[in-house]
């Protein structure tokens, strides 16, 4: 491909360009999941890469994370070159700094500026990974209910040069191997990420020197404007209104009354343009759960494009037509030091992410979604203890055990797999055979919960039920379990999930109740129990697909009972639908929903 400054780029030179930048991305996934020592990371792949202009605008990002993608790296390298105006090749940052870009403590953010032979910075490569173990003054790297920055106690570093000319700082390295409980495991998973960073400068230099910087400059240009046009298009087909979802997170110590969030949503199609207000929402709280200025805007930037007709590419361009307004000292908003946003990732961040959702479907029947079902029971919990197998020493992780939170959408059941919208799918349930090799665990069950699903035209996930303990030693597990008193709701008629709950087995057997937030001790015999929600439902029970309940029920998953009970769906002795009985059957119900309904209002 010629470098002529003065021709337009094509449609195919613009499909080539962005395969090679995708296929950049990739190599650094690639990279970091397969040397990272984590389970969190090379298993459960809960980590992110991508590509920024010099300019700080998000280009190319794999397909990862939405809460760690759509915005944040862009705040972070213009804090990057605030903090370091001369930047040279080989130079390397980690930035974890909730208050200057960064989605949490626990997710470390290496920046790596790609400079020319002729001393120009062309791009900044960005790799976000959840590290096993951030310092935390407890061990979790989500800690709920701490009171400020420092109860929390993270190792925050605000784009601290971590390499320069290529090797590491030794200063930075001694700090952390004596605040990090397992500094072998760190300092693998640390290199894992700056490898990742030194793979796609590798190879965006190597495109530099094919390509030319102009070429790739125009790129650029007609890139984001496509993407642009093509979000355009995307809105001009969505539902004109406004619309506001208020929800809230479960009580927990902090705030014994828990955390409401308020979503004002406006959509223009004539315009082009979406308004997601967040303004009008209690300042930061004395919890771990405010949001940081990316996740808020990120995890509300994920509720729109999940809502969207078709797939819009997720960059510079498409966001220009998305307006995120947030206030500072905002629990959902510009969090100010010193407030804690240990979980800003995942539960208030969580919350947000699906009252967008929410709100498109409230907007207009065959848009959004119900709600996501809720996160971090035990199953997604933080285990800590001392492996007792060939003198291994402690040891700590983040699980992503079974949760599955798929909720109803306009044409689809919830997902078994979606975990969270900010995640959308994304990362991976681990391995249970990688887990209790790498951890001394026993996973005893994981199954689905019958009749856990939230009814609906189309339903959503089912429940999960998950069970393990610890071999030979005691096992720490903290959690921060939502949706113990909400349960997930439907939309457009559709009914909420199940609620989630957690227990602990005794050696004997005998079961206790645990609260939603817990930091429990395992001993050898004992084990934690988790039940996680599903998704709320969408649309009426009485407008679901015969066949689909009876598929349901041949699974396993809807009881008989139900079917008929909430489906209106009768079904014979070799589970063969009715068809008049269930004519009948919906019939009634849906007279005695509308008697219901009359003497309701």
């Amino acid at each position: 491909m010629t470098d002529d400054p003065t021709r337009p780029l094509d449609g195919l030179q613009l499909a080539l360009i962005t395969n090679r930048l995708e296929a950049i991305v990739g190599a650094m996934m690639n990279t970091l999941q397969r040397s990272a020592r984590s389970a969190i990371m090379n298993v459960a792949r809960d980590f992110s890469c991508g590509v920024l202009t010099a300019d700080d605008e998000i280009l190319t990002v794999a397909e990862s994370l939405p809460c760690h993608t759509f915005s944040g790296p862009d705040i972070q390298a213009r804090y990057m070159k605030t903090v370091h105006p001369e930047l040279r090749r080989g130079d390397a940052f980690l930035h974890n700094s909730p208050y200057h870009g960064n989605s949490h403590a626990a997710d470390w953010c290496i920046l790596a500026p790609v400079i020319d032979d002729a001393g120009v910075h062309r791009f900044t490569v960005f790799a976000k990974a959840h590290v096993a173990d951030c310092g935390n003054s407890i061990p979790t790297t989500f800690y709920a209910d701490a009171a400020d920055v420092y109860q929390e106690g993270a190792l925050i570093f605000p784009c601290t040069k971590v390499q320069s000319e290529y090797e590491v700082v030794d200063d930075f390295v001694r700090q952390c191997e004596v605040r990090i409980r397992v500094p072998k495991m760190w300092h693998g998973d640390f290199l894992a990420i700056l490898g990742s960073t030194r793979t796609g400068e590798r190879r965006l230099l190597e495109l530099l020197d094919e390509l030319g910087p102009d070429t790739l400059k125009r790129y650029e240009s007609a890139w984001f404007d496509y993407c642009e046009d093509r979000m355009a298009n995307a809105i001009g087909e969505l539902p004109a209104g406004t619309a506001r979802i208020s929800l809230a997170h479960d009580p927990l110590p902090g705030a014994p009354d828990g955390v409401p969030l308020n979503m004002d949503l406006a959509v223009d199609p004539e315009a082009a343009r979406i308004v997601i207000d967040l303004t009008d929402n209690l300042d930061c709280q004395p919890v771990g759960l405010n949001l940081t200025e990316a996740t808020a805007t990120s995890n509300a930037m994920a509720g729109i494009f999940s809502s969207l007709p078709y797939q819009v590419p997720p960059n510079a361009g498409s966001f220009r037509r998305i307006d995120v307004r947030l206030r500072e000292n905002c629990v959902v908003g510009i969090p100010r030091h010193p407030a804690s946003c240990s979980a800003a990732t995942t539960n208030l961040a969580e919350t947000l992410g699906k009252s967008v959702a929410m709100g498109m479907a409230k907007l207009g029947e065959g848009f959004g979604m119900a709600e996501i079902g809720k996160v971090l029971p035990p199953a997604m919990g933080v285990i800590s203890g001392v492996d007792p197998r060939e003198g291994r020493g402690p040891f700590i992780n983040f699980l992503c055990l079974l949760v599955t939170n798929g909720a109803g959408a306009p044409y689809a059941d919830g997902w078994l797999t979606v975990i969270g919208v900010g995640v959308a799918g994304l990362q991976l349930h681990d391995s249970v055979e990688i887990d209790e090799m790498k951890y001394p665990i026993e996973v005893r069950r994981q199954v689905i919960i019958l009749d856990s699903v939230s009814a609906g035209r189309f339903r959503g996930a089912l429940g999960a039920y998950v069970e393990y303990g610890p071999v030979g030693t005691r096992l720490e597990v903290i959690y921060m379990s939502d949706g113990t008193k909400t349960a997930p709701l439907g939309v457009r008629g559709g009914q909420p999930g199940a609620r989630a709950g957690q227990r602990k087995r005794l050696v004997g057997g005998e079961l206790v109740e645990l609260e939603a937030h817990g930091r429990v001790v395992l001993e050898p015999g004992e084990t934690i129990i988790s039940l996680s929600t599903g998704g709320g439902g969408y649309g009426s029970p009485l407008e679901r697909d015969p066949l689909s309940v009876r598929k349901d029920v041949r699974e396993g998953w809807v009881s008989r009972e139900r079917a008929a009970e909430v489906y209106g769906v009768a079904l014979d002795v070799d589970d063969e639908v009715e068809p008049e009985e269930t004519r009948e059957l919906r019939e009634r119900l849906a007279a005695a929903a509308g008697a219901i309904g009359a003497v309701a209002s």
